[in-house]
């Protein structure tokens, strides 16, 4: 889950971005070789990659600078620092004072957030096309002008600290997603909340803000996605002018331990007086578009449509509907981190349910599919509803900033995202059954358990 900066602008759900990203993956309807977004991109002397895609549907622009670091390349003992910085990205400059660029952009009607993962942060503002140069100056501004003293950090800090206990520590299910990733991942820094871990939010300091910022902010490690109601020419003609005077940095090389051989299955359970409706999740790790081999990245995103993609898909039908002793049953994968994914079952009993039924169901759905594979038919009609859920796909104009920036900053490419159509209609039943079977196995997976407090 991307962790927004402001506490009123909630992040979209995990597998939510999963399905922005399928959905606008898949392609318009037609012929396979039709594009996807059809961007143009050029790369300025400094380094950075610059992305225009042209939407004419209104006369908006959606204007983002994404850069290649998140929670995962911070320092052990750091946690939070890649969303701290974010938050304090909105501190002012040289020639802006703080808060002054949001003032600007609300003065001229426009909208603008940012997120952070463990993979990549990213500023964004939607704004009438004639004010992307307004934009382009501000955001540049701060991308080598960033001001930092104690008297806006400190006080931040604090605000994040605040984030972090109405989101996390107020929420049990939120409590319970730290632990799952904790014991999913034992060695990576997967395993470490992106808001971080509170003792530490607690020491970060002014100092540590700018090490990081001189560190890893740089044209050389950024994207700027320009889409809308604009001209590629003229595009580059404002980003040579406001980014392309940015000199060049030497960024350092990403870092990522290895996560272990997994030999043995692992559960976590959190029972709260706040829990109202339990919940079962299963969740297995799994490798990533960097990390897959063969098409198997693909195959498990037809595996993950066959299993949990809405009412008609595996587990919705036959334990909500046909069973009846769920009241929700889906499935998620999300290939674009820049390492480890996890495939993941969840299950909630209908109201008054009991878990262990519930769960029993699951595990022999899931064991139907290990031993009996998922047929052709299933996943023709799975990668027939991809391509169907796309055909508003260009309606939302962050659709494709979203989809681009995930995947230029985890190792992909535009060519990889063009051809997302035809690697998914390659797919076969014999690729999902061999990329399940190496992925569905006891030994590296993970049982959470979100229960209410047992009654005395």
């Amino acid at each position: 889950m991307a962790v927004f900066r402001r506490p009123a602008r909630l992040a979209a759900p995990f597998f939510g971005l999963l399905a922005l990203f399928l959905a606008a993956l898949a392609g318009l309807p037609g012929s396979a070789g039709a594009k996807v977004f059809d961007p143009v991109s050029f790369t300025l002397d400094n380094g950075l990659q610059v992305v225009v895609v042209v939407n004419r549907r209104a006369p908006i622009v959606h204007h983002s600078v994404w850069y290649r670091v998140g929670a995962a390349d911070e320092q052990a003992g750091e946690s939070g620092l890649a969303h701290f910085l974010e938050h304090l990205m909105f501190k002012g400059t040289e020639s802006l004072a703080p808060g002054e660029f949001s003032d600007i952009i609300a003065a001229n009607g426009g909208r603008e957030n940012a997120f952070t993962s463990w993979d990549y942060t990213a500023y964004y503002q939607t704004v009438a096309a004639d004010r992307l140069e307004i934009m382009m100056k501000n955001e540049a501004d701060r991308m080598t002008n960033l001001m930092l003293t104690d008297d806006v950090v400190l006080p931040e800090r604090e605000v994040v600290r605040e984030e972090r206990r109405s989101r996390i520590d107020n929420e049990p299910g939120s409590q319970l997603g730290e632990i799952s990733r904790a014991v999913q991942f034992l060695n990576h820094p997967y395993r470490i909340p992106i808001i971080g871990w509170d003792h530490e939010i607690e020491q970060l300091s002014t100092e540590a803000a700018v090490a990081f910022y001189d560190k890893w902010y740089a044209p050389n490690n950024a994207i700027l996605i320009v889409a809308g109601d604009v001209d590629p020419a003229e595009v580059r003609a404002l980003a040579e002018t406001y980014y392309g005077v940015i000199p060049a940095k030497d960024v350092p090389e990403r870092e990522r331990v290895v996560e272990p051989p997994q030999n043995a299955p692992r559960q976590v359970k959190l029972e709260s007086p706040r829990v109202r409706q339990p919940q079962v999740q299963v969740s297995y790790l799994a490798p990533s578009y960097r990390q897959a081999e063969n098409n198997d990245a693909y195959a498990l995103q037809v595996l993950s449509e066959v299993i949990g993609g809405g009412a008609t898909a595996r587990l919705y039908s036959r334990l909500v509907v046909e069973q009846g002793i769920a009241g929700s049953a889906g499935a998620g994968y999300n290939p674009t981190n820049y390492d480890y994914s996890t495939f993941t079952f969840y299950v909630a009993p209908r109201p008054g349910g009991e878990v262990a039924p519930l769960e029993e169901a699951l595990r022999a759905q899931i064991a139907e599919l290990l031993a009996n594979g998922v047929s052709e038919e299933e996943v023709t009609a799975a990668k027939k509803r991809l391509v169907a859920g796309a055909v508003f796909a260009r309606d939302n104009l962050a659709t494709a900033p979203r989809v681009i920036g995930a995947a230029l900053t985890t190792g992909g490419s535009l060519e990889d995202i063009e051809a997302w159509p035809e690697r998914i209609d390659e797919v076969t039943a014999a690729d999902v059954n061999r990329a399940m079977k190496g992925v569905l196995r006891d030994e590296q997976s993970v049982t959470s358990y979100l229960l209410p407090e047992p009654t005395s």
